[in-house]
């Protein structure tokens, strides 16, 4: 008889435990998220996120099989306090997981891409496109002349640091850590054969990405990056304006104009490189790795002078004489006006 008792208490207490690790097991261990189109998903959490907004997020992106035991499992580990971060969620993802990475901090990088942007105002929209920062805090910080000061920038060529790359940072990286990050980048690109290269020309970094960034918009052929690169600077070390047109269209703000016209060299801006020599006061556009390089290499020539082909295929035709420069502008002249371009 007492055999018998201490069998049921012996059964008793196996179930218990049993019952115990099921529920361990559903609430913290058992696949709980699957991702509603099937793929990885992140969740996006910003500062001073609640933990009720942490749920809605979950159950807008997720399929969740039990909200019950993720609300659960967040209390019995104590989860109230929400990191902000991008957090990445998979299929099969259980609460513990989630939760840990959550409540430590743990996130997934975001794969910064810097690319293709003419002005301030898109870098900032960029940046804002891809972090949690703000467009408009961040171009603050780009015109910020007290900040910049202490990184040797100001407000015309404070988008000089950001180069062209991609680049792994966490999405909640603010405004501040994330300049001082690309200015870290910055450095590490100028090598010290870099910097001699430049100082051979002779040009600062910063003169070098300026100039770089006039190549670029003139052309995109990379063969020819080195030779316009080499006509202006035998320009510059003849004192002679730059003449560029797209310096006009930056000054304009208008990126469309297809034909500079006399009406657009009168306006007044230091970006004017027809009513002002040398170079404009910053970039115009965050120029290719490539194009620094082949102004760091640039061909060394005679020209001093260059016009679109009358191909228009984006390719150019040069001169080291004005003659020679005027019969190029002819024949290019001409293919406009048959093709009714203005």
């Amino acid at each position: 008889m007492l055999l018998s008792k201490s069998k049921k208490v012996l059964i008793l207490l196996l179930s218990v435990a049993a019952l115990l690790v099921l529920s361990f097991g559903f609430v913290f261990l058992m696949p709980n998220f699957s991702p509603k189109e099937g793929k990885t998903t992140y969740l996006l959490l910003p500062d001073n996120t609640a933990y009720s907004e942490v749920v809605d997020q979950l159950e807008e992106k997720m399929d969740i099989f039990s909200t019950f035991s993720f609300n659960l499992a967040a209390k019995m580990l104590n989860f109230s306090e929400v990191k902000s971060g991008r957090y990445k969620i998979s299929s099969g993802m259980n609460n513990f997981k989630l939760i840990r990475a959550l409540k430590n901090g743990i996130q997934t990088p975001v794969q910064l891409r810097i690319n293709n942007i003419r002005t301030k105002e898109q870098l900032a929209g960029k940046l804002a496109a891809q972090l949690m920062t703000d467009s408009v805090k961040f171009l603050s910080l780009l015109n910020d002349t007290a900040f910049l000061s202490g990184i040797n920038l100001n407000p015309s060529n404070s988008i000089s640091v950001f180069l062209p790359n991609t680049y792994e940072i966490f999405w909640n990286t603010n405004e501040k850590k994330l300049f001082e990050r690309m200015n870290r980048e910055y450095e590490k690109f100028w090598t010290d054969t870099r910097k001699q290269l430049a100082a051979a020309i002779p040009l600062t970094p910063g003169e070098v990405i300026t100039l770089a960034s006039i190549v670029d918009e003139e052309t995109n052929n990379k063969k020819e990056k080195s030779i316009v690169a080499g006509l202006y600077i035998n320009r510059l070390k003849k004192r002679m304006p730059l003449q560029a047109d797209p310096t006009i269209k930056f000054a304009m703000g208008d990126f469309t104009i297809k034909r500079v016209l006399y009406v657009h060299l009168q306006t007044d801006s230091p970006y004017n490189t027809y009513k002002y020599a040398g170079l404009p006061p910053g970039p115009i556009r965050i120029p290719n790795l490539e194009t620094i390089d082949a102004v760091l290499n640039y061909y060394k020539s005679n020209y001093l002078y260059m016009c679109a082909k009358e191909t228009l295929n984006g390719e150019h035709n040069f001169a080291a004489n004005w003659a020679e420069h005027q019969q190029n502008a002819a024949k290019y002249q001409k293919a406009l006006n048959e093709r009714g371009i203005k």
